[in-house]
């Protein structure tokens, strides 16, 4: 003890840091945050580093040797994102600034106090919304004066195709939902548009003349835009227009309407969303997933779409295959979001021992598409796999035939 005290002071001498000291003295791996494989590969951190991501994050660390190439950064936490708090709520985003490899989703996350009100807009882009926390309302109107209002509860979704009038308001004390937008590019100018904001900027009299009211009613419209208002819930009926629109070009979707999707594997459960059990949501399929401990979304690619995920729940692993021999894994906490490009291949494994893991994944298209890797070796001649592989051919013939999509702990 004295001998490592006295060598400390010695270092410390030279400028080098208690934390540095520290570090060299333990020795590590890649779970105590170190670079350090204990196979001779690798040494201690000595420079500025933020030790909490470190540990969070050991595959950034060298940990999967397989790891091969240059790949970009997938992965964009919201905690990283600026919150912009407001009366009633608050947002966050996730755009192609933060993420540039999302190019087709952006998204967000939103929080609304009871009453609190989204304001009235519309998008050059279709709205996807998945409800995780309290429950709110939804209202929307298209083309031709029909409309929708609905109460949607947790785990419920709604879609607002592009061009849609809408609006969302919060019914409990707290109200949370995850944002999709079927544009990496949110935030440029022309995508959203807020109904105070033109009232706004429109000359008084232009507005007493469309409306049929005196100019004097238009002198209090906020501006800036609130983004946020705080607002009372209002039970009234709605009349009028086109009528409510129902069944197929309903713009919500209830999930006690819809249950879970057999999973082959064991190893969780599964819920699709797409064109096919929501039959408006043409521009944006999802599917949102239950892995079970130590369990493992099987090894496949996406052939229609490029994939982006949002982490709820739990922790995971996953590496993703660009190519050209290029592949890199990351480590995803809850809150993180998350890009595989097109055609990619990827594997997605829940690393905790006790608690599930819980996502949804997105896809610009209008329905969920995936190529299991074992099937697709299943179905090809035990020969040729065999040849490929360097494996024996029985091995090959026995590869599973059926997608086993989330493969429980084995």
């Amino acid at each position: 003890m004295q001998l490592f005290h006295a060598s400390s002071l010695l270092l410390a001498a030279y400028g080098v840091s208690a934390s540095v000291i520290e570090r060299q003295s333990n020795g590590g791996g890649f779970e105590d945050g170190q670079p350090i494989d204990g196979q001779g590969k690798g040494a201690p951190l000595s420079g500025g580093t933020n030790h909490e991501l470190d540990l969070q994050n050991p595959d950034n660390l060298g940990r999967q040797s397989t790891d091969n190439g240059v790949v970009p950064n997938i992965k964009w936490s919201f905690s990283d994102s600026k919150t912009r708090i407001l009366r009633g709520g608050w947002v966050r985003e996730q755009v192609v600034t933060d993420l540039p490899t999302s190019k087709e989703i952006a998204s967000a996350q939103q929080h609304l106090t009871k009453g609190s009100i989204r304001e009235l807009h519309w998008h050059r882009v279709a709205e996807w919304g998945y409800v995780y926390a309290g429950s709110i309302t939804v209202s929307g109107v298209d083309e031709n004066g029909q409309f929708q209002v609905a109460k949607l509860e947790e785990g419920d979704i709604w879609y607002f195709p592009k061009g849609v009038a809408h609006t969302v308001q919060g019914l409990d004390d707290e109200n949370e939902f995850l944002l999709i937008f079927d544009d990496g590019d949110f935030d440029a100018v022309g995508t959203t548009f807020n109904v105070d904001d033109w009232i706004t900027h429109t000359p008084k009299s232009i507005l007493a003349k469309n409306f049929g009211l005196p100019e004097s009613v238009f002198g209090s419209v906020p501006s800036p835009n609130p983004y946020i208002t705080n607002g009372t819930v209002d039970n009234r009926t709605v009349t009028g227009g086109g009528g409510e629109l129902t069944g197929n070009a309903s713009f919500a979707y209830y999930a006690k309407d819809h249950p879970l999707e057999e999973v082959p594997g064991g190893g969780g459960s599964l819920r699709i969303i797409d064109s096919r059990t929501f039959p408006i949501a043409t521009t944006i399929a999802a599917t949102v997933v239950t892995l079970q401990p130590g369990g493992l979304r099987e090894l496949h690619w996406h052939p229609n779409a490029e994939e982006w995920l949002y982490f709820h729940k739990g922790q995971g692993r996953a590496t993703v295959f660009l190519g050209s021999a290029a592949a890199r894994t990351f480590d995803f906490r809850a809150g993180d979001t998350g890009v595989f490009p097109d055609n990619s291949g990827h594997y997605i494994e829940n690393t905790s021992d006790t608690d599930d893991l819980v996502w949804i994944e997105i896809y610009k298209s209008d329905r969920v598409e995936d190529i299991s890797l074992t099937q697709w070796l299943a179905l090809t001649p035990a020969g040729i796999v065999a040849d490929t592989l360097k494996i024996p051919v029985d091995v090959a013939e026995n590869l599973q035939k059926e997608k086993q999509i989330l493969i429980k702990n084995r």
